[in-house]
């Protein structure tokens, strides 16, 4: 089945674009949600009105997301927690923490766009990859360090 997306999807494509998905999906999820519309005469001549303004609107997010990718670069975290004997956390980092350290810092991040595989439960130095809107991605440097060694 064919749609129009009125939203960007990662997994499909941008707002504006015409793309095939199984029926169900675009039934069940896709239209209900709102985020897409079936391709018919109407939705195309829609489509070509409203082309300028997606396009605008697309510019303007990638102009954000090159904004915040620029203010992440070479960006380190330093993350401290309690920990046993042998250097484990207790508990772990999780991407809300990562998230909680970067609105400190003044950088706005929905702990979603935050992709850590798993949970850092050990003192270390990771290099994790954010997701900064119009499907860019960049890296950070979290750090995690033990709170003894820093002597609080």
């Amino acid at each position: 089945m064919e749609i129009i997306l009125r939203k960007t999807i990662d997994t499909l494509g941008r707002e504006g674009e015409v793309v095939k998905v199984k029926p169900g999906y675009a039934r069940n999820y896709l239209i209900p949600q709102n985020f897409a519309t079936p391709v018919n005469k109407a939705s195309l001549a829609r489509l070509q009105k409203e082309q300028a303004a997606i396009a605008k609107r697309l510019a303007e997010e990638k102009k954000n997301a090159e904004a915040l990718a620029a203010q992440l670069a070479n960006m380190t975290v330093v993350i401290t927690r309690k920990t046993g004997n042998e250097g484990r956390l207790f508990g772990s980092v999780t991407s809300a923490d990562i998230a909680e350290q970067l609105t400190q810092r003044g950088v706005t991040i929905e702990r979603k766009a935050i992709m850590l595989k798993e949970a850092i439960k050990s003192i270390s130095e990771t290099v994790v990859t954010v997701k900064v809107g119009y499907q860019m991605t960049c890296e950070i440097t979290v750090q995690v360090v033990s709170e003894t060694a820093v002597g609080v």
